[in-house]
């Protein structure tokens, strides 16, 4: 009984930190993402839009900035 107490308090923190590094990690992705719009709405949502693309791509948390900050620029080259 001791070793079942032990495998499951375990099993519940090894997938709590899990769980709770995968959360943060979606808000700092968000965060980037947000802070490359600046105060416009439309770009917000633009850039929202934008990885939620990267993530289906699959992009590299190590690429994910560039991905982005290409994503943004090609967001201001569309609106001249």
């Amino acid at each position: 009984m001791d070793y079942f107490i032990i495998a499951v308090v375990t099993f519940s923190g090894l997938y709590f930190h899990w769980w709770l590094y995968r959360r943060i990690r979606r808000w700092s992705n968000r965060d980037l993402a947000l802070s490359m719009a600046g105060d416009s709405p439309e770009m917000r949502q633009f850039m929202l839009r934008s990885l939620e693309q990267a993530q289906q791509q699959k992009v590299s948390q190590k690429a994910l900035e560039g991905w982005l900050r290409d994503a943004a620029e090609q967001y201001q080259h569309d609106q001249v």
